[in-house]
Order: structure tokens, then sequence, then C-alpha cells
């Protein structure tokens, strides 16, 4: 099956339900028409159905290998790359100074969308360079910018992001890692890093790590780590590729899906490294790249479930099996279990596309105006953009392998590539749990202001609505009186519940945008009345669970 980019409904979810009108009307976004985003859109389309998708295939079969020290990527990515670079794709919301096209976050959200969606593991490696450009542009001195700014946003260079370590997962602050002060100014990286997604490859002229160590006089704890710029080569005096770093690729990991991407061990052994920011505020200078990194692994959530869907409704349009008892279809999908499945598949999808480009939105009014509301805003969507994007990549590929039946567990057809591939996305830049406890931990801080107006949105969109508002109402009257109950409550009975709450909520926003759709196009009202009637009456029990606390939890044995 052939990937289509969805740029119709992109630009239908930013002109009709999101704010995202707002944005041409700042002075930081003054050029970002909508003639420009739909040439932005048609061009990444372009990309992605015509180069991206072809090797997605290949990078699966044919993962990336190390050989002697050296990495081999699949077949066909280094020239998708080089037509990646050649767009200037990674730099799409850098600094116009260094070269970028400084564009919002909005539009950078749906070309990611679609680059992940039409080769997941390929599109992992100029992802994760837009995080490290934003980081530099924020953290670094103006000589580390002037030589790495401009060769990560020309695609020259790519750039990776290294915290874990063997012992120090989650928990990064209890890495090992040592950065040494050098006479020059520079410093000597000594550690290894694990989990490292393009940790090395063949396809850019250098690698740029940012790097987690702690220095001699570094407390112990997060509090006591900075950050580092180790390239795998020395930039010469005219920045150019020099002599080669002391970084070794020590092993790639063999994954269950994502294989064309290449996850390194890496060991730094007396690595030269440059130090970006303050001393012992790397975790901070990192948490710029993870923020919006966040919302760029929900965007590969949701890109993740569109090319699934996709897949699953194309079978199901081609399958002949049985006899539908309704309708004039003869194929499966005329069955009333498979239609089941590809509207739950369709409901999720619109709804996690729509938080996520929300919150992109949001993060660049934050950006254009420093309104502080618009600012609570985007922090509050960030987690549920991240983990309910990611749980639906998982549920959506789910569901696509089982409307395609027994085909779909059988790798020829591809179904279950999306469902492996996806299934990283949960786990990485933060799991989902820990995006839930971080909602109803930092995120309530305010007493619930940036919940409550949300919540104070979806009203009035239930105010406007048909009967299916009621039903909004009720969801949202409901999640509001769990939030009261989470701002009133211990940490850990929070926690007991933060997933739960997080869905229901990501629930709700669903609601809310898709019956903001109707009021643009009413042929959009089926899937409104599906989403209401099927999934928020599960708001319910998604409350009764978020307020349950930590008895039951703890009662519980777990026999050795």
């Amino acid at each position: 099956m052939t990937y289509r980019a969805p740029t119709t409904e992109m630009r239908f979810l930013l002109d009709h339900v999101l704010d995202a009108g707002k944005l041409p009307e700042t002075d930081r976004f003054a050029e970002t028409t909508p003639d420009l985003v739909d040439a932005i859109l048609s061009e990444a389309a372009k990309l992605c159905e015509g180069v991206l998708d072809p090797c997605r295939r290949a990078g699966d079969l044919s993962p990336a290998e190390l050989t002697n020290g050296v990495v081999q990527t699949s077949p066909g990515f280094a020239e998708a790359f080089a037509a990646i670079a050649e767009g200037g794709w990674s730099g799409i919301s850098a600094d116009p100074e260094y070269g970028g096209m400084g564009l919002p976050i909005t539009v950078t959200s749906c070309v990611n969308e679609m680059m992940s969606s039409a080769n997941l593991a390929l599109s992992l490696c100029p992802l994760l360079t837009q995080g490290q450009i934003e980081a530099l542009e924020h953290h670094a001195n103006d000589e580390i910018k002037a030589i790495y700014l401009p060769k990560l946003i020309s695609g020259q260079w790519t750039g990776t992001m290294n915290l874990t370590e063997p012992q120090a997962g989650s928990d990064v602050g209890a890495l090992r890692t040592k950065a040494e002060p050098d006479d020059d100014g520079s410093y000597r990286i000594t550690g290894q890093k694990i989990y490292i997604t393009w940790g090395d490859h063949d396809m850019a002229e250098n690698i740029s790590h940012l790097v987690l160590a702690r220095l001699p006089d570094g407390k112990p704890g997060p509090k006591g780590i900075s950050l580092f710029v180790v390239p795998k080569f020395i930039p010469d005096e005219d920045g150019k590729p020099g002599v080669a770093n002391t970084v070794r690729t020590v092993s790639l990991e063999e994954k269950m899906g994502i294989h064309g991407s290449p996850t390194a061990v890496l060991s730094f052994e007396d690595a030269k490294g440059w130090m970006v920011g303050e001393p012992h505020q790397g975790m901070a200078a990192m948490f710029t790249m993870m923020n919006n990194a966040r919302l760029g692994v929900g965007m590969q959530g949701v890109a993740q479930a569109e090319a699934a869907m996709q897949a699953a409704v194309a079978y199901a349009r081609d399958r002949v099996q049985g006899r539908p008892l309704q309708g004039d279809e003869k194929t499966i999908i005329g069955h009333a279990d498979v239609r089941r499945m590809l509207a739950r598949m369709a409901a999720l999808t619109a709804t996690a596309r729509a938080i996520g480009l929300d919150c992109a939105v949001s993060i660049d009014m934050a950006t254009a105006t420093g309104d502080p509301d618009w600012k609570a805003r985007a922090a509050f969507l960030t987690p549920i953009a991240k983990a309910f994007g990611t749980d639906t990549g998982c549920e959506v590929a789910d569901l696509g392998v089982q409307v395609h039946g027994g085909m779909g567990y059988i790798e020829e057809t591809g179904a279950a590539q999306y469902l492996r591939d996806a299934r990283i996305t949960p786990i990485y830049e933060g799991t989902n749990g820990i995006q839930a406890m971080d909602m109803v931990g930092r995120k309530l801080m305010d007493g619930g202001k940036a919940a409550m107006a949300l919540l104070g949105e979806v009203q009035r969109t239930a105010a406007d609505a048909c009967e299916a508002g009621q039903q909004l109402k009720m969801a949202a009257n409901m999640l509001s009186e769990t939030t009261e109950w989470m701002v009133a409550s211990e940490a850990n009975q929070r926690f007991a519940g933060a997933v739960p709450y997080l869905r229901a909520f990501a629930l709700v926003l669903g609601g809310h945008y898709l019956l903001k759709a109707v009021a643009a196009d009413e042929s959009r009202l089926p899937l409104a009345r599906y989403h209401v009637a099927q999934l928020l009456p599960e708001v319910t029990g998604l409350c009764a669970q978020a307020r349950g606390g930590t008895d039951l939890l703890y009662a519980l044995d777990f026999p050795a």
C-alpha cells in the first residue's frame, strides 16, 4: 500500500479547528501565510510519498549494520537523507540567521508527521537534529553556534541526544559520565551512553553529539550535570570535519522495530567536547531539546496511526470474505465489526493529530507573544500530545493488524511493521507514565488553572453543538471534578491515577475538536457522533480509575 500524505486534513485542522490563523498576525510569523503553508506541505508530501516511503520496507528488512567499526545504513537511506538535506527540512524551524527557514513549530509538526508515516526509522535522524539545533540556539555560545548551526541546518551534519547509561535510564541523575576540563577551554568526556538513536551512520559528513556529563565538582543527582557538544570529527580552524574524536560505536541494538535506525552504544574515551550553557545546568539545557522532541514523538505516534489506518482501509476495500449483512459493499469493509475497528482508528487518529497540532500552535503563540497563558497551555498539552499520540499509534497499528486478519501477522503485508515501529514511541523521550505524572504533578502546580482553561474551551464548544454537545458537557464536568480531586490530593495518590486521567483528558479534547470541525463542515458529523457515542463514555470509567488512589495498588502482592 502506497502512503498518501493527509495534507487536506492538516490544512482543515489549521484553518477551521485550531488557532493557527493567529500565527501570521504576529510579528514573529507574519510571513507564514496560508499560501506558504500550502506550498511547504505540498513539497513535503512529494518528498515523503516519492522518496521516503519507497525505502521504508528496505529499512525494515535490511537493518543498519556495524561492520569493523563502521555503520552502514539501509539501502536507499543515504539517498533519501540527501533529499531531506537538499530540501532544508532539518532546519525548517531554525533561525534564518544560520540558514533556517524560521517557520512555526506547527508547520514542522505537520511535516514531521508526514516524514514519520513515510519512514519512521529514517525520520528520527532529522528530528533529533532539529532538537539539537533548538538546544544550541538557546544555550550555546556564539562560537559554537557559528560552527555547528549552519552545518546541522543544512543537513551536512546530524545531531544526537546522549542521556541514557546502563545504570541510568529515566533516572538521568544517576549518570556516571565524567567531564574533565582541559587547558584550551575544552573538556575530556569519558563514559558510555546507550540507546543513542542515529548514534553513528554513513549519511552525513559529521555527527554532533549532545552529551550529559558531570564535572569534577558536580553534585550528585540531576543538579550536578552539565551539557557538552562532542563531535564525531573535531572541526578544524575552518569549521570542517578534521581528526576523528575518541568516540567509538561499541554495538548496535537489535530492536523490535525501526530496524533502519541505528541505535548505538557509544563509548566516549577522553573525547574532546565543549560546554553548552552554564556549568551544572545541563538538564535545563537538554530539556529545551526534549520538550519539543516530546511533541515530535507524539506526532510520530499519529504518523504510525495514519499509515496503519490507510493500509487497513485499503485492505478492507479489497478483501472479499463472507457476505456483509448491510449495504452494497462486497468486501470486508461492509462487515459491521470491521467498520467498528476502522471507526475507532479514525476517531483516535483524528483526536491525536488535533491535540498535537493544538500543542504546536500553543508553543508558537507562546514564542511569538510571550503570553504566559499560551505558555501554560502549551506546557499542559505537551504530555497529552506525547502520551496520547504514541498510545494511539500503538492501538491503531494493532487494530490495523486485526483488520488484516491472518495476513496482518504475515510480514509480507507490511501491517506488522507499523505496530513494531510504533511500540518504541510510548517509551522514549520520557515514558508515557512519566508524561502522565508530569501532567498531574508539575502541570497542576498552578492549582489546575491551565487545565480548567482548556475545559472552559470544551464547554463553549459543547454549548454551541447539537445533542452531542450535552454528552461532551457531562464528560467535561466529570473531568473538572477529577481535576479538582487531583489538585487536592497527595502526590502519590495523583500518580496512581495519572495515566487514566491523561487519557480521559485526551478523549474529552477529541470530542471538542471533532464537534468544532462539524461547525465548519457538516460531512464530519458521523465521525464526531461516533466519538461522542463510543469513546466519550470511557471517560466515566477513566475518571473513576484516576481517583482510585494507591490503596488497591499497594495491597497487591506479587510473588517472586
